[in-house]
């Protein structure tokens, strides 16, 4: 994909999903509730906040053993993709921030992906209900990759999607697997912690940029000045 005319040069804009762009983690709790009560597992929002960032086919795994679930997994995903896609087409909130950097990087020309650990079903109702596939034409899950987050395989992919070299990258995470994965991928990581109590996780010590405030703290503005001072390769004057 050409970035020609683009204020950030060569620079491709990758996303993470869930607690990132959007604030799905009330609805996979909720979802995660509801499928773990039907196999007599209490499921507190403690014990969810341990799987942010985690892709959904290794959480589901880690419940078999853990919980002593005698169901596939693949079973386990359709019933927990059915309970949370009806939640999230009722209501999912974008942060409005996000919304803006990612409106105001389409109108720039800047390319960008989303890559998630989410099924695509999951990300496709996201995108479609939230009006973000306006945007955000370009996705990949996890469950289109040999190896989820903390591995680098799903940011590879959006790049190779983009046509981008991985060192001309910046993925926005909110978890620390998903930090894990973008330093691995050699791409730079700004780092909008989900959950507060985890932005000291090594794995954000890496990050580019870590606003350990998360949402509260993060601006489009900000995130484009960042973008834009970044020594990124092949940077043309920005523009925003």
């Amino acid at each position: 994909m050409s970035t020609f005319g683009s204020p950030l040069g060569n620079t491709s804009v990758i996303f993470d999903l869930d607690g990132t762009l959007v604030d799905s983690e009330p609805n996979y709790y909720e979802a995660s509730r509801a499928l773990l009560a039907e196999h007599g597992v209490r499921y507190t929002w403690a014990d969810n906040e341990a799987y942010v960032g985690i892709g959904t086919q290794e959480t589901l795994a880690t419940w078999r053993d853990r919980y002593g679930i005698d169901v596939p997994v693949a079973e386990l995903l359709t019933e927990l993709d059915r309970r949370y896609l009806d939640l999230a087409r009722a209501d999912t909130h974008v942060f409005p921030e996000m919304r803006g950097l990612v409106e105001r990087l389409h109108g720039a020309g800047v390319p960008m992906a989303v890559a998630s650990g989410s099924s695509r079903a999951a990300i496709d109702a996201i995108l479609s209900g939230t009006g973000l596939d306006a945007q955000l034409t370009t996705v990949i899950s996890a469950d289109e990759v040999a190896h989820g987050k903390p591995a680098p395989d799903v940011f590879l992919a959006a790049a190779a999607l983009l046509g981008a070299d991985p060192a001309d990258c910046v993925v926005f995470e909110d978890a620390a697997p998903g930090a894990t994965a973008a330093h691995a991928a050699g791409m730079r990581c700004i780092a909008i912690p989900y959950v507060a109590a985890h932005a000291d996780a090594p794995a954000f010590a890496a990050a580019a940029l870590l606003l350990p405030g998360g949402q509260s703290e993060f601006t489009a503005q900000a995130a484009l000045d960042f973008l834009s001072a970044a020594p990124l390769r092949a940077r043309q004057a920005p523009s925003f």
